[in-house]
This record gives structure tokens, C-alpha cells and sequence, in this order.
């Protein structure tokens, strides 16, 4: 493994099985350096817009999702989204990370319409949006397919879409923590079709559900597979479950907190196994700023957004934030270099 050959399967599940933390610190480091050798530390200014928190599908380690008649559901006005993206720009924002939850009622012309009013409104501002849940059901909604919904949504001023709802790629798991939710196989279809469009996306992963070590490995060597034929991940994001208030915790009260040596053991495997992403994110945003930080010796070279506002993971009980001289300090105090970014990865400011 000096070499960064590509690990099997097997070798990944022995690391996160047998591997001391310290040990795995050194070899993610050194696979890092290789792909980063300038140790430039990126991060990105946005603010998550969320339009919607209606949503059927009821997914049991969701906190944030409302259905349609309870009192404090919502769909944000054209207004309130400019105001949103008004204040992301007085503090040199770039991007919207721009979902919700799965409306059963919204057709694609809802999405073409709501694209367009920000893109021509603002067009210096990076839409990042929806997910491949939203994807599959605007498709089966709209009765046309993913790459109509895709390319129509492009047209109107999309740039690129999250991985949020992979949680763990394995139908094992999602049968239990998201059974309503698109399987793997669609999920991976959707961004295989955004991918063929010139639509980059993100790969996520949520671990400390019900996941064993070989279902966490199944869904790296899902998406290892998918960067393989289309190269269309720019890079992969990985959190633990934030189990307050959700349906889940109450079904399945013994499921415990995931701890740090957890988030970095896992992540600095990643960092191996993932040998075709350039770029890895830190989630200081569930596991706090000095973790966070931690994370960039465990194989991360980005420290993600400074998260203007963030719903979905507060709702569950969770609130870090960070500024943008935060982020710049806690990469200096390592001896890496700060750098603004855009959703491309494209160097925007150097701070060193």
C-alpha cells in the first residue's frame, strides 16, 4: 500500500477493523500529500437553501421534514429566497446549496420556473441543487425521465447537484432507516445520467445507523465504481447521524453517537480506498470545528462550507457554525495554506 495501489474491498474492511487511528493518520496524510502536495486547504462560502420542508417520505433519521398540513410547513416565496441569497452576497457567497424535502405536488415546472428566477436574478451565484430523491421524483411526478428532468433544469440555470440521500448505499440499510426513499441502483442512475449531461455532483455518506463495516465498504466501492465510468464526482462528504428528534432513535433507542476516533477512522480510510476523488470534506458541521480540523489530518483537503444557514442537521439537535476567518485561522494553526473556492473547486482568494 506505499505505493497507493488501489485497496480491494477486503483490505478496506481489515483497516477499519484492525487499523490503529494513528496509523491510518499517517497513511491518509500521506495519500492527501500526494494528491494535494501544495497543502492547500479549500473552503467554500454558501448558505443552504432549503424551499421546502414538506416532504412524504418520511424518512425515520430525518428531523426536519414536515408534511403539507402541519402548522409550521412551508415553501419559500420568491421574496424570501432573494433575501436569502441577498445577505449570501453581502458576505461574499458563491453558491446556494439549494434543496428541500420531496413535495408530493411539485412537477418539474414549478423547479424550471424557481431555477430560472435565480439565475437571472443573480447570476454571479452557483446553483448547487437537489438531490437525487428530488430528481426521481420530480421524474415520476412529471411522468418524463431523469435525463429530461436534468437537461430542462440545466437549460434553466442549474449547475451541479448534491449527493444528499445516499446515507449508506446498501438496500440492506435503506430498507430500514428510508424505506420510501430511491434505492441504490436509482440513486446511482441519477447521477450517472447527470454526470453524461456535464452535471457534476458530490457523493455523501451517513454513517451510525444500523450499518455493518462491509455495507460502509459497499457503498464506497458503489460510488469507487460510478467515478470509474464517468469521473463526474468532484468529491465525497461524510457525516454521522444526528439522532435528536428523530423517529428512528425512538424505534431503535440502543443506537448510540458515533465518536470522533469513529468519523476519523472512517474518514482516513476513505481517503485510501476513494483513490478517484481528488477532493475529500471535512463535516465539521456535525462533528465540530476542532474535529473538523482534526479531519484534515485524517485525509480531508477541504473544510466545506461556512454554512450561512444550515436546517436539517440543527434539526436534530445539532448547531456548529464557522466564519470565514474561523475556517482561515483553524487551517493556518495546522501549517496549511487557505483558500476560497468555488463549487468547481476553482481557487477564488488565497489567504497565505
Amino acid at each position: 500500500m506505499d505505493n497507493f495501489k488501489r485497496i480491494s474491498n477486503q483490505e478496506a474492511i481489515d483497516l477499519l477493523k484492525n487499523a490503529s487511528l494513528l496509523d491510518l493518520a499517517i497513511l491518509a496524510t500521506k495519500r492527501k500529500q500526494q494528491l494535494h502536495p501544495k497543502k492547500v486547504t479549500t473552503f467554500v462560502v454558501d448558505r443552504n437553501i432549503n424551499y421546502t420542508n414538506i416532504c412524504w417520505v418520511n424518512c425515520k433519521f430525518c428531523a426536519f421534514y414536515r408534511h403539507s398540513k402541519d402548522d409550521d410547513a412551508y415553501i419559500l416565496s420568491y421574496d424570501e429566497i432573494d433575501n436569502k441569497i441577498d445577505e449570501l452576497l453581502e458576505i461574499g457567497g458563491t453558491q446556494i446549496l439549494f434543496q428541500g424535502g420531496v413535495h408530493p405536488k411539485l412537477k418539474i415546472e414549478f423547479y424550471e420556473d424557481l431555477v430560472e428566477h435565480i439565475h437571472k436574478k443573480y447570476p454571479t451565484i452557483t446553483i448547487h441543487g437537489f438531490s437525487a430523491i428530488e430528481i426521481d421524483y420530480i421524474s415520476k411526478v412529471s411522468k418524463i425521465s431523469y435525463k429530461e428532468v436534468l437537461k430542462r433544469l440545466k437549460a434553466k440555470g442549474l449547475a451541479s447537484i448534491p449527493g444528499a440521500g445516499a446515507e449508506i448505499l446498501s438496500d440492506e440499510v435503506r430498507d430500514i432507516i428510508a424505506p420510501l426513499k430511491l434505492d441504490t441502483k436509482d440513486w446511482l442512475e441519477v447521477h450517472r445520467v447527470a454526470h453524461k449531461l456535464d452535471i457534476k455532483s458530490t457523493a455523501t455518506m451517513m454513517f451510525g445507523t444500523v450499518e455493518t463495516d462491509e455495507q460502509i465498504v459497499e457503498h464506497w466501492d458503489n460510488i469507487r465504481k460510478l467515478q470509474d465510468e464517468t469521473g463526474g464526482f468532484r468529491a465525497f462528504i461524510m457525516w454521522s447521524f444526528q439522532s435528536s428528534n428523530t423517529q428512528l432513535l425512538k424505534e431503535m433507542p440502543n443506537i448510540q453517537p458515533q465518536s470522533s476516533n469513529r468519523y476519523l477512522k472512517l474518514l482516513a480510510v476513505a481517503r485510501l480506498y476513494l483513490d478517484n476523488f481528488t477532493n475529500i470534506q471535512s463535516s465539521w458541521v456535525t462533528q465540530g470545528s476542532y474535529i473538523g480540523q482534526l479531519a484534515l489530518k485524517f485525509g480531508a483537503n477541504d473544510l466545506g462550507s461556512t454554512m450561512m444557514e444550515e436546517n436539517v442537521v440543527s434539526a436534530a439537535g445539532v448547531t456548529n457554525s464557522m466564519n470565514q476567518q474561523q475556517m482561515i485561522d483553524l487551517i493556518k494553526d495546522i501549517g496549511e495554506n487557505p483558500a476560497k473556492r468555488d463549487t468547481a473547486y476553482n481557487i477564488l482568494e488565497r489567504f497565505y
